[in-house]
């Protein structure tokens, strides 16, 4: 049955309806959604962050759990219920982690069960399985394509300490760096500097440094500073504004590299961009366009054609009957 099927009528045509679970698990929070047969999302839940590497297995399969049994809630079905799940997590690059988070939650009691990647899951979301480029920008960064060939390739990923270009985590250091300038009178006073001070609490340098490097200070924490950051740079701040221009760029130049990985120069498909950061508009988006651009005039720059938790239960879907197409 495709997404034009029309719905059961019948108690018998009900009880032949099937459930697919999708999960985007990521540095932030974690979705779960649950869609039938037809294609529709009759159940969501959300829970807190569920990347392994920064909040522990443990702590991930619990917030998945958490998440998956509010969407059986809200869908009136228990997991029994459910034919085959798709979970694409941050921090599940190596397949020894994938492993662990799907022995993790093997006690869910559903039989079909994938652990993929959040680029998995966005790059199928981005582009609906098709050709394309997804650029994932939240707590992390990492861009992902798909070529015509089926060939993929990815960039980024590599967390807060050595990469995430362009992430919230990435552009909150930024902003705290211009801080810190601006307060020794290093660099350009900016609005940063109240904002920091209201973010992370503190009304004096010392006890700002004090905040900002205490015991229980997490990534997500310091990452959450971006959504200040870009509120800062909408009313008109020159050096907020010039850090969400540098993020564009940065996460321009990640598309860039995947689009000559893949040798897609010269064709026309979608740039995808997915993630908090977005919300910056133009801001980021502008930048990002324009390096895009530079290697590839025929791409163009768009929203996700699905999100990635709807597009991880699609995945599921296909997961659970490529045997039977393939036989």
């Amino acid at each position: 049955m495709g997404p034009d099927s029309a719905p059961p009528q019948t108690a018998e045509e009900m009880a032949k309806v099937e459930f697919f679970l999708g999960v985007d698990g990521g540095g932030t929070k974690t979705q779960a959604v649950i869609t039938d047969s037809f294609y529709r999302v009759v159940g969501e839940g959300l829970a807190g962050p569920s990347n392994p590497l920064r909040v522990g297995v443990e702590r991930a399969a619990a917030a998945i759990r958490e998440a998956i049994d509010r969407a059986c809630q809200a869908a009136s079905i228990d997991r029994g219920k459910i034919a085959a799940a798709e979970i694409g997590l941050a921090g599940v690059r190596r397949k020894d982690w994938r492993e662990r988070m799907r022995a993790a939650l093997s006690d869910l009691g559903i039989d079909t069960l994938e652990v993929v990647t959040d680029a998995d899951i966005a790059l199928f979301g981005a582009t609906d399985g098709g050709p394309g480029v997804v650029v994932i920008a939240g707590t992390g960064s990492i861009c992902c394509g798909r070529n015509a060939h089926g060939r993929r390739a990815c960039t980024g990923g590599w967390g807060p300490v050595a990469g995430d270009e362009g992430s919230g985590s990435w552009i909150a250091r930024r902003a705290l760096q211009a801080v810190a300038q601006a307060t020794d009178e290093r660099g350009p006073q900016t609005a940063l500097v109240q904002a920091a001070y209201a973010y992370f609490g503190g009304e004096t340098p010392d006890e700002l440094s004090t905040a900002i490097y205490a015991p229980e200070m997490t990534n997500e924490r310091i990452a959450g500073f971006a959504r200040h950051v870009i509120n800062v740079a909408r009313e008109g701040d020159q050096v907020a504004r010039a850090i969400l221009a540098e993020a564009g760029r940065e996460l321009g130049t990640a598309a860039a590299t995947v689009i000559r990985r893949l040798h897609m120069q010269h064709e026309a498909f979608p740039v995808a961009y997915v993630g908090g950061v977005f919300v910056a508009g133009e801001l980021l988006l502008e930048p990002l366009r324009k390096a895009v651009a530079r290697i590839a005039p025929k791409a163009y720059l768009t929203q996700p054609a699905m999100a990635p938790a709807i597009a991880a239960a699609r995945m599921a879907r296909e997961h659970l009957y490529a045997p039977a197409l393939a036989s």
